[in-house]
């Protein structure tokens, strides 16, 4: 349901909100280590993120991506559909092209009412909430 790509940027994003700020800024070379993504992959996903205002970044001797107050705030459904596209989530899980309400597929009944739930928990659920879970100990995350 979710690709390399978006776990990749997820990690990421969650990393800088947890190391990061308008004052620190982070290296891509010094996020792809702990979060163990090739580093040119991620500089790609990051840069992508920066297009979208889902993370800032600036250059020059101290620059580096952070996230501001606007970023932390955004829900992690951003993160998601930026890096995946919206129609990923959405998508029929047999990649029927035609699934849907009226012509559901073998499993469209079993799994539509689980997707509505994680689509509204991932639209409510923001960058500074996960990112807390974390410094708490809610939830683990190897960084």
């Amino acid at each position: 349901m979710i690709s390399n790509s978006s776990k990749y940027a997820i990690k990421a994003v969650l990393f800088l909100a947890l190391h990061s700020n308008e004052d620190h800024k982070i290296m891509v070379k010094d996020i792809a280590k702990p979060i163990n993504v090739p580093q040119a992959y991620i500089a790609k996903l990051l840069q992508e993120l920066v297009k979208e205002n889902i993370i800032s970044s600036t250059r020059g001797p101290k620059g580096g991506f952070y996230l501001n107050k606007e970023n932390v705030s955004q829900p992690v459904i951003n993160i998601l559909n930026n890096i995946d596209g919206e129609k990923r989530l959405t998508s029929c899980m047999l990649s029927l092209e035609k699934c849907n309400e009226d012509k559901p597929c073998p499993l469209h009944a079993i799994l539509s009412p689980s997707r509505k739930e994680i689509l509204k928990i991932l639209n409510e659920k923001t960058i500074k909430e996960l990112a807390l879970d974390v410094e708490q100990g809610n939830s683990y995350l190897p960084l």
